[in-house]
């Protein structure tokens, strides 16, 4: 071997050795954390999506779930974790959400988070129990106008989207309900379904099962345009309030410090898996719409939600310990 091989066969090895080298990302598998329990909307999207990222990383990603007070139990779990790439949160709405409803949390869902892409949208539906007069969403409205304060709606807690949703559309539409919070959305299903409350709004995949087993009565939904799921279901702008729409939209944010070569292979990996056939028929079949944006797109996307959700949480006068 003639000595200006061995030369650049040395300087290769100095780059590789050299401090602040790094290794190709990743190495080893990744764990993704689910802020949420195990079986809900949440959890759902991100299994799909951590199994289309196994098979396109060659390494597993591990969903974690770390549940609790409103997802803060996991992002705080996630914002203390090792800025290496090899720790992710799934993040959801409630990122957006918590620095508006606790007086004190113990990180930061700007600083201490890099954000990688969103992934994607869940629309709410208006669910109603079968018992409720009211056929379609105005007729709920004439319904609930007439009945200030004395109809009920459950939500998965104080706070969580499926609360400050229902609350959104009640005070642009005049509606005065009472809200019944839950630990989660199986409760409140369960007594929506038995009765014990009379609506909730609810992510779509979490409600379709109820809905076609006809125990529940879908009333409208908050996208912007109908369901392929539910095409008969109307929209709420096309019927009671022109304009509104919201969603429970989830994405990808990883420690704060996390070296930007391996934020930009993740966020090329997301997308990519957010654009094959396989997960766009696991998404579609949960009602899920795909996003995808670059790094810079869904920071300040959590930026203008912290600032809407400000003014609900001021406007629904909910402050949470």
């Amino acid at each position: 071997m003639s000595k200006k091989t061995w030369a650049a066969l040395l300087a290769v090895a100095a780059l590789a050795t050299a401090p602040g080298a790094q290794a190709a990302w990743p190495e080893r598998p990744v764990t993704m954390v689910v802020p949420f329990p195990p079986g809900g909307p949440t959890d759902l999207v991100a299994r799909v999506l951590a199994k289309q990222l196994t098979g396109q990383l060659g390494q597993t990603v591990v969903v974690e779930n770390k549940g609790g007070a409103n997802g803060n139990i996991g992002m705080q779990f996630a914002a203390s974790a090792k800025p290496d790439g090899y720790t992710v949160l799934y993040n959801t709405s409630s990122i957006a959400l918590s620095p508006n409803l606790y007086r004190q949390l113990a990180f930061d869902p700007v600083k201490d988070f890099a954000p990688v892409s969103s992934t994607a949208v869940i629309p709410l539906v208006l669910l109603a129990h079968p018992s409720m007069p009211a056929q379609d969403v105005r007729g709920f409205v004439d319904y609930a106008r007439g009945k200030p304060g004395k109809l009920s709606y459950g939500s998965a807690g104080a706070g969580n989207v499926t609360h400050l949703g229902a609350f959104l559309l009640l005070h642009s539409l005049g509606i005065e309900a009472t809200h019944v919070p839950y630990r989660g959305s199986a409760p409140a299903m369960t007594d929506l379904v038995g009765g014990q409350v009379q609506f909730m709004t609810n992510t779509l995949n979490d409600s379709l099962g109820f809905v076609r087993e006809g125990k529940l009565r879908a009333l409208a939904i908050t996208s912007s345009q109908r369901s392929p799921q539910l095409p008969d279901v109307p929209t709420v702008a096309e019927t009671v309030a022109p304009g509104f729409e919201m969603g429970a939209w989830q994405g990808v944010v990883v420690p704060a410090g996390t070296p930007a070569p391996v934020i930009s292979k993740l966020n090329a990996e997301i997308r990519r898996a957010l654009a094959s056939p396989e997960m766009l028929k696991q998404l579609k079949a949960q009602g899920a719409q795909p996003l995808g944006s670059t790094p810079q797109e869904y920071g300040d996307y959590i930026k203008s939600e912290i600032k809407r959700w400000g003014e609900v949480v001021k406007a629904a006068n909910v402050q949470l310990n």
